[in-house]
């Protein structure tokens, strides 16, 4: 069985009690067609012998009644066994990418049109699967009625359905196959053009936006290929499905017309031997059914992709207590960090300079476990990181970035994202720290204002990037990393934000990626990387002597920064 096939039976199996209740329907509605002929032409048999009309009507009224019913509940269990498989596929798909963390190996598109698209294509197995499934009954029934009339009439309507059976197998397998480059077209212009409207004020500045149109939409032609490809199939397959059918029940009518002929049949036999062939013929109704399926077997693969995704293991450990000493043992990582050993003691404030590509952020990643090392390995308080559970590695470890992502309703909830519920005044607590609270207060429904509807300039998204950390930080983080998270703040607001770090965060060892020397000379001490290998580590006084150290940073103008 294919991976696909694998996740569509179990997502059958998540998909609740209405797949159940689908089949129970599908079932009822196709032993009251099978009935219905039978009921129809002992009518015909009774209405030619002169008996009585509403004897014979009623039971067909009633079968008429259940098959409106079944109908109905199938439409109802068909929807709920979708939606409850797309919200199941959903949440497995969104934890296995953040599960995953950083290196998840998805684009942001890749992954929008796989839960999007793929997830509800996927969704739609449940039904088909059932609703295909259930085309046999009638026409098993169909054959086996044929069979108590007249077995000519089985082994006629047998022949033509395996005709059918050929028909549907190879559009099914063409299909999925078509289906697949389709969807990865698809997923190829999402990425694209997420990337551009990510890019747009870019693009608009350098006045590029026919060529980027042209670069979003490249893979068109591919996806009209596809496209067509998939027309061509359906179309192949209806028209060979309409040539068979009306001849399979031409054939069967013929035959009945001759055992009629010969007195082997009677009227009534023959015409509900005429509605078996219908409803016999009926399995070619699957080819729509089918259809759907096929593209569900490709979506599936693509989802199976993504719920593969290799899942960042932790331990089950907690922390012991401990002043935060954070060590590094032989480390070395994605080729741009080597044998690093490295020791910062607990409460201490370590800055890391380097020139660009030197490793800075690839350790502070790894201080944290944001990335895992190629050989060696992190501890923090004397435990390797990776035997850490989650919840307790992520209580100890603080972060802000250059770029800050911030989520929640409010700005008040970005930064008590990921903390445990604050106490009062807690956030302004935080926001004051990292010199936000101001400018916070400023806008027109202050803490209460939503991210996307905060006119912030890079500085101050910093700044409330920086309050989550510190309220991290003062909800009982050991480790707090900033990771270059100072670099658009103005000189003024990186002194109050250091003042910060030194005096109200004396008790919690802080790992500071830093370009300007103010902020390595505010450190304990300065870990000096230069192509991913310890260059120096000391005092930013004492490195400060050597001119290369000094050179790490000059600015553009060519003037070394003041100390």
């Amino acid at each position: 069985m294919r991976d696909s096939d694998r996740l569509i039976v179990t997502v059958v199996r998540h998909s609740g009690a209405w797949p159940a209740v689908l089949a129970v329907a599908l079932l009822g509605g196709a032993v009251a067609e099978l009935l219905l002929p039978a009921a129809i032409g002992a009518a015909v048999d009774g209405l030619v012998a002169g008996g009585d009309p509403v004897r014979w009507i009623l039971p067909c009224a009633a079968l008429l009644a259940v098959l409106a019913g079944c109908d109905t509940l199938g439409v109802l269990a068909g929807g709920a066994s979708g939606a409850r498989a797309a919200r199941w596929l959903r949440r497995r798909a969104v934890r296995a990418v953040l599960g995953a963390g950083p290196g998840a190996g998805f684009t942001a598109g890749d992954v929008a049109t796989r839960t999007g698209i793929n997830a509800d294509e996927t969704a739609r197995a449940p039904e088909s699967l059932v609703t295909a499934v259930a085309l046999l009954v009638p026409a098993a029934g169909s054959l086996v009625a044929l069979l108590l009339i007249d077995p000519w009439l089985a082994l006629t309507l047998a022949a033509g359905l395996v005709v059918i059976a050929v028909v549907l197998r190879a559009f099914v397998r063409r299909t999925t196959a078509v289906a697949a480059g389709y969807q990865q077209a698809q997923s190829d212009i999402a990425a694209r053009l997420l990337d551009a409207l990510t890019g747009a004020r870019t693009i608009a500045a350098a006045g590029t936006a026919t060529p980027e149109r042209d670069r979003v939409l490249a893979p068109l032609p591919r996806l009209r290929r596809h496209g067509m490809d998939l027309w061509r199939a359906n179309a192949r397959a209806g028209v060979q499905a309409a040539l068979v059918l009306p001849l399979l029940e031409v054939c069967v009518l013929a035959v009945g017309g001759m055992r009629l002929a010969a007195g082997r049949l009677t009227a009534g036999e023959l015409f509900a031997a005429a509605g078996y062939a219908v409803l016999g013929a009926g399995l070619g109704a699957a080819l729509g059914r089918l259809n759907v399926l096929a593209r569900a077997r490709a979506a599936a693969g693509r989802m199976r992709e993504l719920l593969s995704t290799a899942q960042i293991p932790h331990g089950t450990d907690a922390l012991p207590a401990g002043p935060g000493r954070l060590a590094f043992h032989g480390v070395s990582a994605a080729g741009a960090l080597h044998d690093v050993d490295l020791v910062v003691p607990g409460g201490s404030a370590l800055a890391v300079v380097g020139r660009s590509g030197s490793g800075k952020s690839l350790l502070a990643a790894l201080a944290g476990r944001l990335a895992d090392p190629a050989r060696g390995h992190v501890s923090l308080d004397g435990v390797p990181l990776p035997r850490l559970s989650r919840p307790a590695l992520r209580a100890a470890v603080s972060y802000a970035f250059a770029r800050p992502s911030l989520f929640g309703a409010t700005l008040s909830e970005a930064i008590a994202f990921g903390v445990a519920p604050q106490p009062d005044g807690a956030v302004e607590e935080a926001a004051r720290a990292a010199a936000a609270d101001a400018f916070i207060r400023r806008l027109p429904h202050g803490y209460d204002t939503p991210p996307g509807r905060a006119p912030m300039s890079g500085g101050e998204a910093q700044r409330v990037g920086l309050a989550r950390a510190f309220a991290q930080a003062r909800a009982g983080a050991r480790l707090l990393v900033l990771d270059d998270a100072t670099s658009s703040l103005d000189t003024a607001t990186e002194h109050q934000v250091g003042t910060a770090l030194t005096e109200e965060f004396r008790g919690c060892t802080r790992l500071v990626v830093a370009h300007r020397a103010a902020t390595a000379a505010a450190a304990d001490r300065v870990l000096w990387l230069e192509r991913g290998r310890i260059r120096g580590l000391g005092p930013h006084r004492d490195l400060w002597r050597d001119p290369a150290y000094r050179a790490v940073f000059q600015t553009a103008t060519g003037r070394e920064e003041d100390r």
